[in-house]
């Protein structure tokens, strides 16, 4: 059974997972502007759910691209022609027979490379994968489980937006939160669960005053949108109880401030480098979860 339930896991994973470059890649746009319609060379992105849902490259890209390696070498190493220079005219009695007209040389082929992904070198369906297979490890076959497993694909999407262009869209962060609230809800009226729901709304409301405040206190430090995605990580760290809610919270400052401190040493960046915190708050949060169901 176990066996069986780590390969659902990770199907559902890898199926959700991959969806995640396109969606990832329409949402990473400046708070002004509207979400991306069209991919990287203007074909509008067509498919379920208003082309939203969708592989990680452009079909049309696709069908007329050309691999660059499958280019002929010539194609690939084609001179550019010049035209000489005019010599001096000479005069009629020197002037040699003129020569037969030659065909003029075919145009080099054009070489074209592949379709580029939405998101070149993601990591998101792999990491994806591990998240759903490591909560399904630790969580084993509870009813929560269900919870964890819808939660975690929005959480990694996030994750990958933020990081892209330090934004947490509300379409995604207000959702996560009711859903964490009604999958968790559900969960709480089967038999086996290792929870409570009423723990998990006051980790919410919890975590996400918490980070109400630093926000007011320092707006230039944290976003509103850390806030939004605070809520539904407090509702899924409450479900296993305050212990769990404060180890949680507290791991994603902890990670953030690794990464930060590790810029710095590297010079990449400044003590008053923004970096984006969605990353290592989801970070935190799976790691509080993992904790809380391997001890449930």
């Amino acid at each position: 059974m176990d066996a069986v339930l780590l390969a659902l896991a990770a199907v559902w994973g890898a199926a959700t997972g991959l969806l995640i470059p396109r969606a990832a890649y329409r949402f990473a746009v400046e708070p002004e502007e509207p979400w991306r319609t069209a991919c990287p060379a203007g074909h509008p992105l067509t498919g379920p759910a208003r082309g939203w849902l969708g592989p990680a490259r452009c079909a049309p890209c696709a069908t007329h691209a050309t691999p660059a390696s499958q280019a002929t070498p010539a194609a690939q190493a084609a001179p550019v022609l010049e035209s000489p220079a005019p010599e001096p005219r000479a005069s009629p009695a020197q002037e040699a027979p003129a020569p037969e007209p030659q065909a003029a040389p075919a145009p080099p082929a054009p070489v074209t490379t592949a379709p580029p992904a939405y998101a070149p070198g993601t990591l998101a369906p792999l990491v994806t994968v591990l998240v759903c297979v490591a909560l399904a490890a630790a969580t084993g076959a509870r009813p929560e489980l269900v919870g964890w497993l819808v939660l975690a694909p929005v959480a990694v999407l996030l994750a990958v937006v933020d990081r892209r262009v330090h934004r947490l869209p509300d379409v995604l962060t207000l959702p996560l939160a009711a859903a964490a609230v009604l999958l968790l809800g559900g969960a709480a009226l089967l038999p086996g669960h290792a929870g409570s729901w009423t723990s998990g709304l006051l980790g919410g409301l919890a975590l996400g005053g918490f980070y109400l405040l630093l926000f007011l206190i320092n707006p230039n430090g944290m976003g509103f949108g850390d806030v939004k995605l605070a809520l539904a990580l407090g509702v899924a760290l409450g479900w296993y109880g305050w212990t769990v809610l404060f180890l949680g919270g507290f791991a994603g400052f902890l990670f953030g401030a690794a990464y930060g401190l590790a810029l710095v040493l590297l010079r990449r960046a400044g003590r008053r480098t923004g970096i984006p915190f969605g990353p290592f708050m989801a970070a935190g949060a799976l790691s509080g979860v993992l904790l809380g169901a391997l001890a449930g």
